[in-house]
């Protein structure tokens, strides 16, 4: 399914003719995941696409359910991108994501949660949230949750698993290489060493 929007030639000036208009896709789920991922999925809305495809986008998240749909859509109505703002509503929409496992919805919802954002404060339900998107793979999240446990939320029952999701990140990125390093130092430093030469026994890679 794919629904197009029309844009005007920003270039053009008074009126515009048919042929000066231009199709603007609606955005593939696996595209909207990544720009989600990297934070840049309102600008997109937004600054890109000038707000064409709002409806197609509320469509999307409450008649099919799609969880980026969901999430974009539940983020739009919190900050007030492009429709008026219900944080509320919005909010709403964003654990509905999470209840599908949408690990950005899990990681933000996270997020707010352990600093106050939208919502009063509440860590202890912020850590699994968290801690669950971690264990979906997100690096974001694998990054956030070993910050917290080394501010002492979670368990030591927690550091092996979070030590090894560290140890295997896969990263070109100097200063991201470095934040696990010493995260993951952080940690080690919490564990027996005998429990952590046994944690990198167990490393892929």
């Amino acid at each position: 399914m794919q629904a197009f929007a029309q844009e005007r030639d920003p270039a053009a000036s008074g009126t515009v003719a048919t042929d000066d208009l231009r199709a603007v896709p609606l955005y593939e789920e696996h595209e909207l995941i990544r720009w989600i991922n990297d934070n840049r999925h309102l600008q997109q809305v937004r600054d890109k696409d000038n707000c064409q495809l709002v409806q197609d986008i509320e469509a999307r998240a409450e008649v099919l359910r799609l969880p980026s749909y969901q999430f974009l859509w539940g983020d739009m109505l919190a900050w007030g991108v492009c429709v008026p703002k219900q944080p509320r509503r919005g909010m709403a929409m964003i654990w509905k994501a999470a209840e599908q496992g949408l690990p950005a919805a899990l990681e933000q919802l996270g997020r707010y949660y352990y600093n106050g954002t939208l919502v009063q404060q509440n860590r202890e339900r912020a850590t699994p949230l968290m801690q669950e998107a971690a264990s979906l793979g997100f690096e974001k999240a694998q990054f956030t949750w070993a910050r917290w446990l080394l501010e002492g939320a979670g368990s030591p029952l927690d550091y092996p698993q979070a030590y090894l999701w560290l140890k295997q990140i896969v990263t070109a990125d100097p200063a991201r290489h470095r934040e696990a390093e010493r995260l993951s130092q952080g940690l080690a430093a919490r564990m027996p060493p005998h429990k952590v030469k046994e944690l990198n026994h167990q490393l892929l890679f």
